[in-house]
């Protein structure tokens, strides 16, 4: 679905590394090293990344990576980090706002369906997440 929304999709290690986990776990989810609308990459300021001890690694070198990047977009879900991006002034997107775009590309042909997905693999949302879906133009 992301190569049909946007150029260019930049992930840190510590995402990579969530990932793999999540695939240990059983769980499916896509392996980036596989995608090549992908790129891995670390940042530049890995040693400040200590410093932001609120987060998890994974949303703390997705803020470092934005804050290298010319003109970024993150898609973030937790809502610290969600404060901390709007903080340091990093445009932002939630799932629901990615799977929004994606319907109105046509890439998908509901929300709905795939928040009861995400929900059902334990996705954290947030509680009005599933109510939103009237963003959409659907019925919750």
């Amino acid at each position: 679905m992301f190569p049909h929304l946007t150029t260019r999709v930049i992930i840190p290690g510590a995402v990579a590394t969530e990932l793999e986990t999540g695939r240990k776990l059983g769980i499916d989810l896509p392996d980036p090293k596989t995608l090549d609308w992908i790129e891995i990459k670390s940042p530049a300021s890995e040693p400040v990344l200590p410093l932001i001890t609120d987060l998890g690694p994974g949303e703390t070198e997705v803020l470092a990576l934005a804050l290298e990047t010319e003109d970024p977009l993150v898609i973030m879900d937790d809502g610290p980090a969600r404060r901390m991006a709007e903080t340091l002034g990093i445009k932002l997107t939630g799932t629901l706002g990615l799977l929004i775009d994606a319907k109105r590309s046509g890439l998908i042909p509901a929300v709905a369906p795939v928040l009861d997905q995400l929900e059902a693999l334990r996705f954290r949302l947030a509680a009005q997440t599933p109510n939103a879906v009237l963003l959409a133009g659907e019925r919750s």
